[in-house]
């Protein structure tokens, strides 16, 4: 497994916690730098470096750098396409711009074959594009966010669904909670992000291996 780092809001806490399940530490481009800061260096570095400077370059061993210079995709789209984990947990990339936040949920989604767990500080979010079981506690908060049109079921939740449609643009599947021990989600096709609260990140991961 791949703990990947993102140029987000990222504690020296949460790298430490993901490397403990996933020991294999990969940066996007600038996030070198925070990866030596905290002392460990990356197996890989990707993107189109853009934002790594040449001081952080100069530690790095070269062989780690996997340079990609299209300017089409953002540098996580890059690491997921390009990395072969059967999970990657990653974090950096909530909480920070907007706009680059958006555009991880966007590559989640576009890359449905790659299993990604985003590690925010509050939350987690990741793509359910089949069925899935969760074991949470009850009283968890539960969110189904669709990204594209698709009937979703589910149940163990306040407010179970029956092939429900969901739309970006229309009904969408927020703020709902566990009330069994097991909840399961069952999406109708690729395009369903599930968020949940950063406690229940090993819940996630279980669910998805």
């Amino acid at each position: 497994m791949i703990t990947l780092l993102g140029g987000g809001e990222l504690t020296a806490a949460t790298v430490s916690e993901l490397l403990t399940i996933a020991p294999n530490l990969v940066a996007c481009d600038g996030a070198a730098r925070r990866a030596l800061e905290l002392g460990i260096e990356p197996l890989r570095v990707v993107g189109d470096m853009d934002s790594l400077d040449d001081q952080t370059r100069a530690r790095l061993d070269p062989s780690t750098l996997h340079e990609i210079a299209e300017q089409d995709t953002t540098d996580f789209d890059k690491a997921l396409r390009t990395l072969e984990a059967p999970l990657i947990l990653a974090a950096g990339f909530m909480g920070g711009r907007l706009d680059h936040e958006l555009a991880c949920y966007n590559a989640l989604v576009r890359h449905p074959n790659k299993r990604c767990v985003l590690v925010g500080e509050h939350d987690i979010c990741f793509h359910a594009p089949r069925p899935l079981s969760l074991e949470l506690v009850p009283g968890t908060r539960v969110s189904l966010f669709p990204m594209a049109r698709l009937k979703v079921s589910a149940d163990g939740l306040a407010w179970p669904l029956d092939r429900l449609e969901l739309a970006p643009w229309g009904r969408v599947g927020t703020s709902n909670e566990a009330v069994a021990s097991r909840v399961g989600i069952v999406p109708e096709g690729p395009g369903l992000l599930v968020i949940l609260p950063r406690a229940a990140l090993r819940a996630a991961i279980a669910a998805l291996s």
